[in-house]
Order: C-alpha cells, then structure tokens, then sequence
C-alpha cells in the first residue's frame, strides 16, 4: 500500500471511529442527564410529600401502570429510574418509596438524543468523506515530492553529481532533502577530487613512463628484458585506462559516428584479443550508424574482461543490433549486477582494477547505447551491448 492509501486509510478510520463514540457517547451522556434531572424533581417531591401529604410536580402516587420492573426494584427500598418504549418514543420513570406508597415521576423523553444520534452519524459521515479527500490531496503531494526525491537521488547514485533534491517547506521532508543535498555537495567535491588527484597522477606518470618504455626497447634480448619490457607495458596500459576514465569522466567525449556493420566490428574486436578461445557467431548483421573505434573498444574490453574472469568458451554473439560476450565462469558479481561497474572495484584479487568495465560502459554511454550485464540460469555471464537505436536499414556507402 502507497503513502497516499495509507494516510489515508488512517484519516477515514480515525475520523470514523471519533463519529462513532460521539454517536453513542452525546445520546448516553443526554440520557443520564436526563434520568438525574428526574431523581432531583423526585426528591424534591418527596420531601414535599412527607411534609404534608400532597404529591406535587406531576409525581404520582401508586400509579397503576408502573413498570413491573421499577415497581420491584422501588419495593426492594430503592430510588431508581426506567426507560420505557412508547412507540415511537420513550417514558422516562423515576420512583421511590415514601413509607408504604410508591412516588413515581414519568415523562416523555425528549427525542432529540435518536435526532442528535443521527445527526451526528450524518455530519461524521460527510466530515469523514471530506476528511479523507483532503488527506489524500495531502498525502498525493507528499508523495510526488517524495517520489521526484526519489528519482533525484536515483540520479545522484547514478553518477549525475548535479543532480539535487527540490527544496521547498519547512516541514520534516524539506528538512530531510536539504540534508541529502548537503550529502551530495560533499560527496560530488570529494570523487572531483579524487578523479583530479588520479587523472593528475595519470598524467604525471605519462612522461616518466614513456622514458621508461624506450628504455626497455634499448635493453639487449634476454629473460630481464622480457620481464621488464612486460612489465612497463602494464604500466602503460593502466596509465592509459585512467586517463580514459577520467576524460570519460568529464563529460567532453562526444561520438564520430559512421554507417558500418556490426560483425565487422565484432571480428575486429575478436581479432585484438590474443587468445584462441574465443568464437565469433553472428546469427544476423546489421547496418549501424555509430563510432567504430568506441564499439570496438566496448567489445575487447568486454572480451577482455570474460576471458580473464570467467572461464573458455567465450562466444561473441551478433543478432541484429544486439552483441552478446557470453562465458562460462561463475558470473558477475552482485554488487556489479546492482550498481554497475566502479573503477577500482573488483571482487577477483589481482585481477584487475575495475577500469576495463567502467571504460566500457562509459563508452557505451557517449554512444547512446545500452549495456546490461546479467547471470543466465544456466551458469556464467553475459554482457550485452544494444545498438538498436543506431541501426539502419541502408546500405553502407563504399
């Protein structure tokens, strides 16, 4: 049930129970008032009737038509009163006994107690109905000033550091907002922070490693300088993904796009990973207008990723606008399947740095394309990178 059902809900049933003990407590309290009313005019009488005989206040003596029950209940040495149905209406005795004669005082209730009782049950119903409406109204603009915080707070976990929650009121959800934004100023300073500190050290690090890289090119051949060509290499490639990441970051890459196939680009893609256990199938190609060296760097890094983290075969599927990199290892991580990849997050100890995924789903996101990464029943992982926006049903041009 909604915020909105639920307040409500509770604004009817408390409005509805209010009506109802007022129904039952106004006509209760009317018709003790009136039972005292009549036990104070009997006493009065009865003290006049013990003084000089005379019954006075329309009290009757030995009335014929009393009650039975009254009757006994006054014969047993107490003053009581008895509410009696006249028809439509109702007698309202009282009695006592005054030596060996019964004093007896009856009137006709007043019917206002059964007017009063459903006219308050007419009020509460109508003041119920409206009630509720306004708590819905209420509640229906809480609720979409909860829900847009909601969505605002998507968008902030999302990545879009700009994103804010709307501020307005003073009440305890404007308070909650304006906290969740300060959150959000903090946290948006400290990952600029962090992504200028690493881009910074990225580039600091471009001049001494390429010193290094032609140094090792100038090593005689042997086991040392395989090791250390290989290791330099390493170096140069992480240099590389970070500043990647941090351009991607800064939102100033924009895609060339042209008219190609899709399989030509998956087989390049293939061709770049040296390994033999990779298959290439395409069930249908298609015609895509888009920026190759982007989808081409998606896809080996894709490839890339499932051969070092999952297990052989890795197949590379092309059906449409739609390629699949599918392997048979244990799948991806939850927390990657829930909020996608983060760079330096890997949950394979020195396998990596999380940069290969980050690099492909922000490509992926300068291309306008949509890539999904999910667990099949049947065991492994699958990565699936959409491109039906950019296909087109025109031949390419030579």
């Amino acid at each position: 049930m909604g915020l909105r059902l639920k307040i409500g809900a509770t604004i009817t049933a408390t409005a509805a129970l209010a009506v109802l003990v007022t129904s039952v407590q106004v006509p209760a309290l009317m018709e003790q008032r009136a039972r005292d009313q009549a036990m104070e005019r009997l006493g009065i009488a009865e003290r006049g009737y013990r003084a000089d005989g005379q019954a006075r206040f329309g009290v009757q003596v030995n009335p014929p038509n009393m009650p039975e029950e009254l009757r006994r209940a006054v014969l047993d040495g107490r003053s009581a009163t008895y509410l009696q149905a006249y028809g439509e209406r109702r007698r309202l005795w009282a009695a006592t006994s005054v030596g060996g004669d019964i004093l007896a005082l009856k009137q006709l209730e007043d019917p206002l107690s059964d007017k009063l009782r459903a006219s308050i049950l007419q009020t509460g119903a109508i003041s119920t109905a409206v009630g509720t409406l306004l708590g819905l109204l209420l509640a229906t603009r809480l609720g979409r000033r909860l829900r847009l915080s909601a969505r605002r707070a998507e968008q902030i976990t999302g990545g879009d550091l700009e994103a804010r929650l709307p501020q307005s009121g003073r009440d305890e959800i404007a308070t909650l907002t304006r906290a969740v934004n300060t959150m959000a100023d903090a946290l948006a300073e400290r990952l600029r922070a962090e992504r200028e500190v690493t881009a910074n050290i990225a580039h600091e690090l471009r001049t001494p490693v390429a010193g290094l890289v032609a140094a090792a090119g100038l090593l005689p051949d042997g086991k040392a300088e395989s090791m250390v060509k290989e290791r330099v290499a390493r170096m140069r490639d992480l240099m590389e993904d970070v500043l990647e990441v941090a351009r991607l970051d800064n939102g100033g890459e924009e895609a060339e796009t042209r008219l190609v196939e899709l399989g030509t680009l998956a087989r390049r893609a293939v061709g770049a990973v040296e390994n033999t256990g990779v298959r290439l199938d395409i069930v249908a190609d298609a015609l895509v207008e888009t920026d190759s060296r982007r989808v081409e760097r998606v896809l080996t890094n894709l490839v890339s990723n499932a051969l070092r983290h999952g297990a052989e075969p890795v197949v590379v599927e092309v059906e449409g606008g739609v390629v699949r990199v599918l392997d048979r290892g244990s799948g991806f991580p939850e927390h990657l399947l829930a909020h996608g990849p983060r760079r330096f997050h890997t949950s394979a100890v020195g396998k990596g740095l999380g940069l290969g995924l980050t690099i492909a789903a922000g490509q992926a996101q300068v291309l306008g394309a949509r890539l999904t990464f999910t667990n099949p029943e049947g065991g492994g992982a699958c990565a699936v990178l959409d491109l039906s926006r950019a296909v087109r049903e025109e031949p390419a041009a030579d």
